[in-house]
């Protein structure tokens, strides 16, 4: 079983929503970077998660969207996010609305992620977007605990990146 094959099955996937989505992505010729932590798989070992999280440059996200919905795809718009989901996946793309994530598209490379070739936020964008994340409060808790695992994955692999962490993160990290 190859990579693809694996994030698919363990997705329940009848169809391959990833290709999916980067099918839409090229085929609108929308910018956009991964983020979260299936990109924080494209720098360390793999962990399987159901949330493809992707920031797309603000100017496409209206067409990304419209071609969605046009191609199956269930559309929901939230505070910070707009999802989407297929009957055919378990897996849920989300495409990051935060302004913040705007300008981790300029520096995003093309890297290999599951199988997929896809364009993916440079690591210290990725570890920022985890450390942004870890800190919102409004976060449901378990959700943050995963950013704070994916953050000591990250830091564990590079540990000079440890130092681009604000103080009280670092101090979380050296409670173990």
């Amino acid at each position: 079983m190859n990579a693809k094959d694996f994030i698919n099955s363990v997705a329940n996937g009848k169809l391959d929503i990833i290709q999916m989505t980067l099918d839409l992505l090229t085929d609108t010729g929308s910018r956009y970077c991964l983020i979260g932590g299936l990109a924080v798989n494209a720098y360390v070992e793999p962990v399987v998660s159901l949330d493809l999280d992707i920031v797309v440059a603000v100017e496409d996200v209206e067409t990304v969207t419209k071609a969605a919905g046009e191609r199956g795809f269930a559309v929901e718009h939230f505070q910070h996010s707009i999802n989407l989901t297929s009957k055919g996946s378990d897996l849920r793309i989300q495409l990051q609305m935060d302004p913040r994530y705007q300008g981790f598209i300029t520096n995003a490379e093309t890297q290999n992620v599951l199988g997929y070739e896809m364009k993916v936020a440079k690591l210290s964008d990725v570890l920022q977007g985890k450390a942004w994340a870890y800190m919102d409060k409004e976060r449901r808790k378990s959700k943050r605990q995963k950013d704070l695992a994916d953050i000591l994955r990250i830091i564990e692999a590079y540990p000079d990146l440890e130092k681009a962490l604000p103080p009280n993160l670092r101090g979380k990290l050296k409670e173990g």
